[in-house]
């Protein structure tokens, strides 16, 4: 059976550099089906899909999306953005589209990834561009999606042999995804459970999975440094996960004092909501991280430290600081509406966090634990265990108890039944 791969550009400005992309896939053989957006000016050639189909499926004809290119160029952009989604959508939904490529600059980046965000997991995502380096955008324009950004290095103007040796790798990229992809309808057999972790919760979270396996379930790690664990929060609400083993938790003291794995302001709240079963420990919580912000180092040069790298610098947080952040995991607690409990290991919460090393505070550890219990509704849900977290009996001890809760979230709807 053949595959579709769409690729989206913007034709008035770019088409006669990226001619030869449509052939070049029809020659692998697929189908290759172009979709043009532009707003400036009229395209040398159209599109299969014209730039005057994607504007009115914006909302606007196409005289109305250049005039206001030139004079709000952000709406304009935004109604293109809406129509191509709209279009790939139907073409998703017809069984027509199996993968995806944009190509471009700056404009043409964020409409391709604006749309991309909104196909499904698995689907290849890839876009060529000048811009996939750029720091202080590509983290936009990926997000929590499975976007594969292909650095061009040079700008998509003027074809030479340097340029077309990027685009025609790109071209590679799509079409070997495509070829190999095992599709979007992506089966599990077993249930799943989300696993948070980083290289200071190791050692537990790698002794976690194993056992988790044995005790009949998915593992599925979710890397806590910011945007990973934001994934792992919205893929709880898209229903992926059936509970969740959070042992790196600091993404709420990163969110609070803006460090470098700041998930945004909803940590825990997916699970919270949903009620999925979630056993929950400290690791993360015990360390800011402030690589490469020359301010914040200085702000905090009275504290411990450990630098791993220039970009990687972890710095001891205060008693008052996990105060503020026992208040905000408390508050979030106090409403879920599923089973939960909090570990928390006495010995020290991460690699860092151990006697005899710099990290280690028991006293800062013990006042996160003293106002957790305050504020929690539920404070007989915290518990104590006389270990480190990074030990494998820890994870032991952090999988017996998810065990635990998730049988129990499993008896209660057939015990509901049967009273009723």
């Amino acid at each position: 059976m053949k595959k579709s791969i769409v690729i989206i550009c913007n034709l008035d400005t770019r088409g006669e550099d990226i001619a030869f992309v449509k052939p070049l896939i029809e020659e692998r053989g697929h189908d290759a089906i172009l979709l043009d957006f532009s707003m400036e000016e009229p395209p040398p050639f159209p599109g299969d899909i014209r730039t005057e189909e994607v504007a009115a499926r914006g909302g606007l004809p196409i005289e109305a999306v250049r005039e206001k290119y030139r004079s709000d160029r952000d709406a304009a952009t935004n109604n293109q953005i809406r129509g191509a989604a709209a279009i790939v959508g139907d073409l998703l939904r017809q069984g027509r589209v199996h993968g995806v490529i944009g190509i471009g600059g700056g404009t043409a980046t964020l409409v391709a990834t604006s749309i991309m965000k909104q196909l499904p997991f698995g689907m290849p995502k890839v876009m060529a561009s000048p811009m996939a380096a750029h720091p202080a955008y590509v983290g936009k324009y990926v997000d929590t999606r499975d976007i594969t950004m292909h650095h061009t290095v040079l700008d998509i103007v003027k074809m030479n042999p340097l340029l077309r040796a990027q685009i025609v790798n790109a071209v590679g990229a799509i079409c070997g995804m495509v070829e190999m992809t095992q599709g979007t309808n992506i089966r599990f057999d077993k249930p799943c459970v989300a696993v948070s972790s980083f290289g200071f919760g190791e050692m537990a979270v790698q002794t976690a999975l194993g056992m988790l396996e044995e005790a009949g379930f998915i593992p599925i790690v979710c890397h806590a440094q910011g945007r990973g664990d934001r994934a792992m929060e919205e893929m709880i609400r898209d229903g992926v996960f059936h509970g969740v083993l959070d042992l790196c938790t600091g993404g709420i003291i990163e969110h609070l004092y803006k460090g470098n794995r700041d998930p945004g302001p909803d940590r825990l709240m997916a699970a919270v909501e949903t009620g999925i079963p979630m056993v929950l420990a400290p690791c993360g919580l015990d360390i800011l991280s402030y690589g490469g912000r020359p301010d914040m180092l200085e702000k905090t040069k009275h504290r411990p430290q450990y630098v791993q790298d220039a970009l990687r610098v972890q710095v001891r947080t205060s008693a008052e600081e996990l105060q503020q952040a026992a208040d905000v995991i408390a508050g979030r607690l106090n409403s879920a509406r599923g089973p939960w409990s909090f570990l928390i290991p006495r010995r020290g919460w991460s690699s860092l966090d151990k006697d005899g090393r710099p990290i280690y505070d028991p006293a800062a550890d013990a006042a996160f634990v003293a106002r957790l219990k305050e504020k929690l509704a539920r404070p007989e849900r915290v518990k104590e265990v006389d270990l480190h977290l990074y030990t494998p009996e820890f994870a032991r001890v952090a999988v017996d108890e998810f065990v635990r809760l998730y049988a129990a979230a499993q008896e209660a709807p057939a015990q509901a039944a049967a009273a009723g």
